[in-house]
């Protein structure tokens, strides 16, 4: 196993920063829910370090559900534009209002998927918060209420994004240097 310093291009974004935002947002989504109670739907397995900062800095009632969704292949670092749900909610959405929480929109075909299956599960309302918005890459406009930071169009690793599903841990968001990573075989 490669260290991720070895390859490490740079530091995107600093775990303080990350936090900062993030609080940011809970406040945000706070007040437009004012009053009311939402449902967080966290597209795993990238956004759950991101649900867990941002469901502790909302102050609304919530409830959270998981989906699981594939649109790149085995070692792939593009998407294929093909999505597959490989886990669906466990928990009705009708009449909900709902807030759809990813790690990261690029391409944007993957939330545009999503969306228009969960539209047809009659929701009061849907949204769509994402940690990243890596704006350049977007070959699909999708809808984005809540948006942590636009990123430029970098491989990005950390805070629950990985790299061959390995560095989710790290507290920070960096990007990788692309000739001094070893993916794995």
């Amino acid at each position: 196993m490669q260290d991720y310093h070895e390859f490490l291009d740079e530091i995107l974004i600093e775990a303080d920063t990350l936090q900062k935002r993030i609080a940011e947002l809970g406040a945000e989504i706070s007040r437009d829910y004012a009053g009311g109670d939402i449902h967080l739907i966290c597209i795993l397995r990238g956004g759950v370090l991101f649900l867990a900062d941002l469901m502790r800095c909302i102050t609304v009632p919530l409830t959270v559900d998981f989906m699981a969704v594939s649109s790149y292949g085995a070692g792939a670092r593009q998407t294929t534009g093909q999505v597959r749900i490989t886990l669906d909610l466990q928990s009705g959405i009708t009449g909900r209002d709902v807030l759809l929480v990813e790690d990261i929109v690029d391409s944007g075909y993957t939330i545009a998927s999503v969306l228009k299956m969960l539209e047809t599960r009659h929701p009061k309302s849907l949204r769509v918060c994402t940690l990243l918005d890596k704006y350049e890459r977007r070959e699909v406009d999708v809808p984005i209420h809540y948006c942590g930071f636009r990123i430029p169009n970098k491989f990005v690793f950390g805070y629950g994004l990985d790299l061959d599903e390995y560095y989710r841990n790290l507290p920070f968001i960096g990007t990788v240097n692309a000739t001094l990573y070893r993916p794995l075989q």
